[in-house]
């Protein structure tokens, strides 16, 4: 099977302004990457997320926010997040990446997918867009495979540098959707203590600022991989932050693209022990553009085999 990846023009039109870490370019250098060492990926439009399919995890307040606020020039909606003439879109078109990913998967016409997309995602909760993201898209598309599909255990991998807040405070109730995180802590949005385990469906494994790949894969070996195997998910779904590379402005962990195809692979191995092969993996943070590149190029590599 040829290896699928959604994107869409609209991501590229969401306007955070000349200074924002999180811009257009690292789309850009995603998607030139994917393109200049896979020249046979499988390029898909994203289609639009649907208000029902948002519904299943956003509050109709945030949605308000996001669709009907309409700006006619950028806005922000807190000190982080921006609302642009054309971020709405974007956000749909990002949420329905995942959505799309997720079909395609769960119907038997691809094992995996990859979304290249923006904004992220992972820090916007049921009622609040922040942390540079609209719309959970990862969240979005794991409650559409609970809905439509009717699986009843989802595993959520993220190994973006920030802790996803929003992605485990709308799950964190959910026993058929375990979520498991490593991040550096302290560090925004300061959240994911190991004290906070939901309904025990919650592990994360926070490292200090400077970690190296030797720490990082050990979270991952002893505290997190385990509990994804125990739990033998139907779907392995992916967060796929790169913002823990050492070149990256925003954090400091000094992570290398090898450590993203390490813990991609190991992913790789639960979902084909568990669930068929079948994994869905979205873009989430990544504000230096050779470490994200490079670290991108690396994840989709493992993720194709």
């Amino acid at each position: 099977m040829s290896f699928p990846v959604f994107t869409h023009p609209a991501c590229l039109a969401h306007d955070t302004g000349p200074t924002h870490a999180e811009s257009p370019a690292r789309l850009a250098a995603v998607t030139a990457g994917l393109r200049d060492t896979y020249p046979d990926l499988d390029w898909r439009e994203a289609p639009r997320a649907s208000r029902g399919q948002l519904l299943r995890v956003h509050a109709e307040s945030l949605l308000h926010a996001v669709l009907e606020t309409r700006p006619t020039e950028r806005i922000w909606l807190d000190p982080d997040t921006v609302l642009s003439p054309a971020s709405a879109e974007a956000g749909l078109r990002a949420a329905g990446a995942v959505v799309a990913a997720v079909e395609l998967v769960l119907n038997g016409e691809s094992k995996r997918g990859f979304c290249a997309v923006r904004p992220p995602g992972h820090h916007a909760t049921a009622t609040a867009p922040m942390g540079f993201c609209l719309f959970n898209s990862i969240a979005v598309g794991a409650a559409h495979a609970l809905d439509k599909f009717g699986l009843s255990r989802i595993a959520i991998a993220d190994f973006d540098v920030h802790h996803g807040n929003g992605t485990q405070a709308i799950f964190d109730l959910e026993p058929r959707v375990v979520f498991a995180s490593s991040h550096q802590m302290p560090l925004y949005p300061d959240s994911g203590h190991v004290t906070e385990r939901g309904v025990s469906n919650i592990f994360n494994a926070p490292l200090p600022p400077g970690a190296t790949g030797a720490q990082f894969r050990d979270a991952w070996r002893t505290r997190l991989l385990p509990q994804l195997d125990a739990f033998r998910p139907q779907l392995v779904m992916i967060s796929a932050g790169f913002d823990a590379h050492r070149l990256d402005p925003l954090a400091q962990v000094q992570l290398e693209a090898e450590d993203f195809d390490w813990i991609t692979r190991e992913l790789v191995a639960i979902a084909d022990r568990h669930a068929d092969g079948r994994v869905v993996s979205s873009l989430e943070g990544g504000y230096d553009m050779q470490g994200l590149r490079e670290s991108c190029v690396a994840h989709v590599g493992a993720l194709r085999g």
